[in-house]
């Protein structure tokens, strides 16, 4: 049986989740606190970031990007049309542009700041760098969404999807990202229309019925987080 290590609220570990039901795939889910780095986990992935998945055969592919590297591999050939990182080079470009700028540029100027601050501070210990969150960071991110939420409308108001005509890991990557945000209240929907109408999309999809149903322990949504007509 395959297994996935994730933490429900890690961005990566979210876009993860969706892809793996969007193919269908359901693996055993083991919980992976971030700022653990328990001994067991860090000997399969030395760089102790997530998710980390291991497949059937028991290879351990770790990191977002890598992860999807491996399922188009492996599954892309069988989605014809529905591949998640398209045949034609051009749009194969296109789709890792994206996905770099979502998995790394989009968290690490604003979904990992959030997480970290307001959710994982939450239970790490003081000597891991628990605590109260950095408002200072809180208020870069809270900035920073709004050039990415612009430029994901910009992208929907020329394209059917963020990367072309189909969905593709680029929108499974920022829809991932977005979704802890939204949890917290911070994404300004009511400046783009045209990006909260593609998110609206997304969340609507089967796959995010998981990740709509996570709750943080003391902490509750904002009110339409798990609202498809918000």
């Amino acid at each position: 049986m395959a297994i996935l290590h994730s933490y429900p609220f890690c961005p990566q570990s979210r876009f993860a989740r969706l892809v793996l039901a969007e193919l269908g795939l359901e693996p055993d889910v083991v919980e992976e606190k971030p700022w653990d780095r328990r001994v067991p986990f860090l000997e399969i992935n030395p760089a102790g970031s997530l998710p980390l998945y291991i497949d059937d055969s028991g290879l351990a592919v770790a990191g977002p990007s890598c992860l999807a590297e491996y399922l188009d591999e492996t599954r892309g050939e069988d989605l014809r049309d529905r591949r998640f990182l398209p045949q034609e080079l051009g749009q194969r470009v296109e789709v890792r542009r994206l996905l770099d700028w979502f998995l790394v540029k989009f968290h690490g100027e604003v979904s990992d700041y959030l997480a970290t601050e307001k959710i994982y501070k939450r239970f790490m210990p003081g000597e891991l760098g628990g605590g109260p969150p950095d408002m200072g960071a809180i208020r870069a991110a809270q900035t920073n969404v709004r050039y990415h939420l612009k430029y994901i409308g910009f992208l929907i108001s020329k394209r059917n999807w963020l990367a072309g005509d189909q969905m593709t890991y680029a929108d499974l990557a920022a829809a991932a990202h977005l979704s802890v945000v939204d949890y917290l209240g911070d994404v300004p929907w009511n400046e783009d229309e045209t990006a909260k109408l593609w998110y609206a999309r997304i969340k609507s999809r089967p796959s995010f019925r998981a990740l709509l149903a996570d709750r943080v322990p003391g902490m509750a949504p904002a009110d339409h987080y798990d609202n498809l007509d918000f």
